[in-house]
């Protein structure tokens, strides 16, 4: 497979991550009520990182954002600073390995080239751990908190649909930039070196001195 074709494949993995990492940071599913015992639940919880929503067994739904970023948790300020700077960071590297691909004509040097995908694969990595991050974090508290006898059943939550997601969008965008380290190296100079040889004027200077 050739490295124009790789890095289309890399583009549509960066962008199938960064919608991913979007709906993960808008949607209120990174916690849901558990259905636990043999009570009747008419309403479920759902706990996002702006807003927490209440869905009735009818169908309405209703969300509340937030009051105060103060009352939030530490898990849930750092989840939002670094999903949005994924966000940021993997929109980021996909121009610039849009500009410096293979498949296009943004750059001319073809020198410059592969540095400019190594900087976009840089990027995507990166953006991948922002993400990964966060909703692992998330999730060990959910499931903390699950089976910690002290917390109530009412109090209980289950992993939301977002956390999901975040892992997928994390590794799409981690074997993205994998995928570019590897096949975006720099290409090694055809010649043998870089010595001249100036024989016709070293004879010059030989004559001279006879």
């Amino acid at each position: 497979m050739g490295s124009s074709a790789v890095q289309m494949v890399c583009v549509a993995f960066g962008v199938m991550g960064l919608i991913g990492v979007i709906v993960c940071c808008a949607l209120p599913l990174w916690k849901v009520s558990a259905f636990i015992g043999n009570n009747i639940v008419t309403a479920q919880s759902q706990e996002g990182l702006w807003m927490q929503c209440v869905k009735q067994s009818t169908g309405q739904q209703q969300c509340k954002v937030y009051d105060s970023l103060l009352q939030l948790g530490s898990d849930l300020q750092a989840a939002r600073a670094m999903t949005i700077i994924s966000c940021m960071l993997s929109g980021l590297s996909l121009l610039v390995l849009f500009c410096g691909a293979d498949f296009t004509t943004c750059v001319q040097n073809e020198d410059v080239k592969p540095k400019i995908s190594l900087m976009a694969a840089v990027g995507l990595m990166l953006a991948g751990l922002l993400v990964i991050i966060p909703v692992s974090w998330s999730a060990h508290n959910t499931v903390r908190d699950f089976h910690n006898q002290l917390v109530h059943e009412s109090l209980k939550r289950e992993l939301g649909g977002c956390i999901y997601i975040g892992w997928a969008a994390g590794v799409m965008m981690l074997l993205a930039g994998g995928l570019l380290c590897c096949f975006s190296r720099p290409k090694s100079s055809s010649s043998g070196g870089t010595a001249k040889y100036y024989s016709n004027s070293a004879s010059a200077t030989n004559k001279n001195y006879v």
